[in-house]
Order: C-alpha cells, then sequence, then structure tokens
C-alpha cells in the first residue's frame, strides 16, 4: 500500500493511499450491507462493533481535517465514477454499492452517495481541570448533538456524559453534531460519583431556581451541567453544584430547551473574563 499526502479546500493535510482495493457489491445479503444497516440504525452498534458509518461527505470531510482516517470509503454505483479522487484515496479500502441497494442502509430521507466507516475513536481520559460540559441523563439525540456543536464551538473540549445521556457516537447524534465530535474529548457512561476527581466548580442549570445567569459572574474555567429534559438536573449534581443559574425569559415561556439553553450558558463562559 502506497500512502502520500494530500490536503482539503481549507488546507488541511490530509493521508491518501493511492492503492485502495476497490469491492462492487450489488446484493442485499452481502455481510458488509447487513453490518452498514446495523451501524446506521442501532444507536448503541458502535459499542460492539468498535466502527460507525459517517453518512455524507460533511461528516466525512469534519472526520478528515481533524486528522482521523476512514477504514473503508462507500460510494453508491452512480455517484463513483464522479467520486472526487480524495474520497477514495482517504480511506483504506472502496466499496462500491449498487444504488437500489442505499435504502437498504441509510438513516437518511434522502440518502447521500458515499459516507465513510471508521474505526471509534479511543475514549480519552478524564481531565481533571479542563472546562467541560457534563450531560445528565440527556436523552433526545438532537439535543445532545446539538450541545456537542456548542461546546466545540465555544472552546469546551471536554464532554462527560452520565449513564442515562443519548449514544453520543449514534447516528443520530452524530448527525445533530455535524461533525463537532471529532474536535472534541468525548467519556460516556459515567456515574455521579467520577465528577468528584474534577478540580473545576460545577455549575448547574434550572429553569425555575438560582441567580440570573447575566446578573452572575461564572467562574472560569468550569464544568456546566445539563440536566434531563424533563427531570433537569439530579438533586445530587444540584447540591455539589458551586452555583445554580437560570436564563431570563422575558416573554414567559416555561422552560428553553435544553440545547437551546446550553448554547447561551457556554457562550456567557467563552466570554466572560477569567476567574
Amino acid at each position: 500500500m502506497t500512502v502520500n499526502a494530500a490536503s482539503d479546500e481549507s488546507g488541511h493535510s490530509l493521508p491518501v493511499n493511492v492503492s485502495a482495493p476497490v469491492t462492487h457489491i450489488a446484493s442485499r445479503a452481502n455481510p458488509f450491507i447487513k453490518s452498514l444497516r446495523k451501524l446506521a440504525h442501532d444507536s448503541t452498534a458502535y459499542r460492539k462493533e468498535g466502527l460507525v458509518w459517517l453518512e455524507g461527505d460533511h461528516l466525512c470531510r469534519a472526520a478528515l481535517a481533524r486528522g482521523l482516517a476512514a477504514q473503508t470509503a462507500v460510494f453508491s454505483e452512480s455517484f463513483w465514477p464522479q467520486a472526487p479522487a480524495l474520497w477514495s484515496a482517504s480511506a483504506a479500502k472502496v466499496v462500491v454499492i449498487a444504488d437500489a441497494l442505499w435504502s437498504e442502509f441509510s438513516a437518511l430521507e434522502s440518502p447521500s452517495r458515499m459516507g465513510f466507516v471508521m474505526a471509534l475513536p479511543a475514549a480519552s481520559s478524564l481531565q481533571t481541570g479542563a472546562a467541560s460540559v457534563i450531560l445528565d441523563r440527556v436523552q433526545d439525540a438532537g439535543n445532545v448533538g446539538s450541545i456537542l456543536r456548542s461546546a466545540a464551538a465555544f472552546g469546551f473540549k471536554q464532554v462527560l456524559a452520565l449513564k442515562g445521556t443519548a449514544a453520543l457516537w449514534s447516528p443520530k447524534v452524530l448527525r445533530a453534531g455535524m461533525g463537532a465530535h471529532f474536535g472534541l474529548q468525548l467519556i460516556e457512561g459515567l456515574e455521579a460519583e467520577a465528577l468528584a476527581a474534577l478540580t473545576v466548580p460545577l455549575v448547574v442549570t434550572s429553569s425555575h431556581e438560582g441567580a440570573y445567569l447575566h446578573q452572575q459572574l461564572v467562574p472560569v474555567p468550569c464544568a456546566w451541567v445539563l440536566g434531563h429534559e424533563g427531570q433537569g438536573v439530579s438533586a445530587e449534581l444540584m447540591a455539589g453544584a458551586s452555583l445554580s443559574v437560570r436564563i431570563a425569559q422575558p416573554g414567559g415561556e416555561e422552560s428553553l430547551n435544553v440545547g437551546a439553553a446550553a448554547a447561551i450558558c457556554l457562550y456567557a463562559s467563552a466570554t466572560a473574563a477569567p476567574s
């Protein structure tokens, strides 16, 4: 196998395998099709398989831009002749699948014509002093993906997901995250007790309790705790927090979606002066 280097549109250096083998698949009974179906539709299959399925060029570009390698580049048969060379050259192998089979595994209403199968990135070790986002049983995949995007945008590199939170590498969370996963240190399946190792203060969010965010000096760095969509942050974490805040809602709504609240809180931290 020959490996050279290339760059994407933003100038990032990418690995290029100029001799990746190409396999054509036209049968829905093929084991690879069955594997893609599982990765695309089973939210926790990545844990058992050690693989994730990135469908669409946006996610694939985001992974490559962060220096991650694809195990397999997958193309539809009709798209393959016009696929940019960089896509096929950036993976160890290439699979071309008959167009009629894409609906067998695609999780999109309008299936993309390409994707990557990538090894699940190794779990990070907990960084005790890092500015962090803690997900306390946030269950909606769209909310979790949105929070990951906000964390990446506002400089919170560590995300800690407690048990009961939506699977971080599930297909729906990946799509909602829009590539944010690849710039974050993600740890999932934690018990609340593990947070005792953090040396940064916990700041919890609430719909009805605590001081208004815009009237507070938020500690920097800190760990923001975002809670379950209906139940909020657990009583245990509320009791151990250094600060509890709520967001002013002069329009009179009862509460904000947790994804929207996260964006507001993380922005407040990103623009606050260091403690």
